[in-house]
Order: C-alpha cells, then structure tokens, then sequence
C-alpha cells in the first residue's frame, strides 16, 4: 500500500487515510491507486464490514493535485474514477470523516461516500467553475439526486462554499460533530459494523440501486437483491441471539 494512503482495520472497520497534509490531501495518481486498493481489501475481507474514509493533517480533501494535473497526470483509475473509486464504489458502507475541508473533487470524495460525519468548522464547495472547469468527479449527476435540485444547482454555478451545519441542514451532511470528525464517524462505524454484514450489503445495495427502478419494477428487483437475506444463517443467528438475549455471532453468509 502507497504511504500517501494508509489503512487501519478494526473490529470490522477499515480506515482509510489520505496522507498528503503537506498538499491539502489533494488527490494525485498515486493517492487514486491506494484509495482503490484500499476499497479492494474493504470488499473482499469478510472480517470487514464497513470503510471511513479521512484525510491527514485537519483536512479531508483539497481535490485534483492541480500541479500534477498540469504534468499531464490524471488523479484516477481506469473502471474506478477519480480518486479510485467515485465511479465503482464498494459494495460495503462507506463513511467520509471530514475536517476542515473537501473541496472540489474533495466533496465528490464525500459524495460518492454513503454517509458523511463532519467536524463543526468543515466547509464544503464545488468550486471548479471559478476556476473555468466542471465538477466532473460526481458532483453535477449526483447532488441533484441527494439534495432539492435548486441547492445543487447553486453549489455547481455559484462555486461557493458552504458550512458543515448548512450542508447539515439540506441533507448532505448526516452527523456534525465537535471534535475530530473521525471520532464521529467511527462511532457511526461501530453501530453499523455490530450488525449483520450480509443485511448490511444488501440493504445499502437496494438504497444505492432504488433510484434507477421503476415503481412496477422496484418490489421485485428488491426481492432478487435481500431474498437470500431472509435464508441466510445471520437470519438464523439473529433470530437465536434475540429471544436467548446474547450478543449475534455473524458469519456473513
């Protein structure tokens, strides 16, 4: 794994850490490579359950390393996208922690997360149109479908940005936070990673596809999605755990 991504699992959470204080966490070819590495391991170890995804040094992410962008490198991964995963994600939960700020493709970091922990004093912005360019990483296509439309819309054209509150209040933001943003988030973490990891996927898998479904279609494309939940011998466990009142011993499966 690059150094300018560190990993850190445990008790069913992996920590993702950009670590380029020294450049704003900004996202260069390097740090994209590591990230998709990174959401490789939280998808295919079965001890894992959930990611958070941070940045070093007091802030979350300053977007596209514009210096190396102008060497001709670009800060993604072919299937992947920008920073190695806004176009794939994981199949498993992801939360940004975010501190200070996540800016350009920094908030679509945070974008393509499933949830967002952030500290009182972040800032969000997509600021590419003071700059003559597009937010292209996820920002245009998905914040019209997280937030009302005409929010989204002056984020993209104004280029200004908002406080962890304000982003709190439209729906983007779910936890604002005193402290350090990790602290937050790994809290949120741990209540998500107690649960059964099978009924996790799978849920974050039909709110993730949902969007896309018609109404006469939508039932039974959820059925083919959590059916085998219902079979499955978390199901058994839960149902054991609860009426013997001890804690569940998930398999996965």
């Amino acid at each position: 794994m690059s150094e300018a991504v560190l990993t850190e699992a445990s008790d069913g959470v992996l920590t993702i850490t950009i670590n380029r204080p020294e450049a704003k966490n900004a996202v260069n070819r390097e740090v994209a490579e590591g990230v998709a590495a990174a959401m490789e391991r939280l998808d295919s170890d079965d001890s894992l359950t959930i990611g958070i995804i941070t940045g070093a040094g007091g802030t979350f992410c300053s977007g596209m390393d514009l210096k190396a962008f102008l060497k001709g490198e670009l800060p993604m991964v072919k299937g992947k996208g920008f920073a190695g995963f806004v176009e794939d994600p994981p199949a498993k939960p992801l939360i940004a922690a975010v501190d200070g700020y996540a800016l350009a493709g920094g908030m679509e970091v945070a974008i393509g997360c499933d949830m967002v922990v952030a500290n009182r004093d972040a800032q969000f912005g997509i600021p590419e149109v003071k700059r003559g360019l597009a937010a292209g990483a996820g920002a245009l296509l998905k914040l019209p479908r997280m937030l009302p439309k005409r929010f989204a819309m002056e984020l993209a054209l104004t280029g200004d940005f908002i406080s962890a509150q304000r982003a709190h209040e439209i729906g983007f933001v779910n936890r604002v936070v005193d402290g350090p943003a990790i602290e937050g988030a790994k809290e949120l973490a741990a209540t998500i990673a107690a649960n059964g990891p099978l009924a996790v996927r799978k849920s974050k898998e039909v709110i993730a596809k949902t969007e896309d479904w018609s109404h006469d279609e939508m039932w039974a494309k959820q059925q083919e999605i959590i059916g085998g939940v219902f079979a499955s011998e978390d199901a058994r466990e839960g149902a054991a755990a609860f009426a013997e009142k001890r804690k569940p011993e998930w398999k996965g499966k």
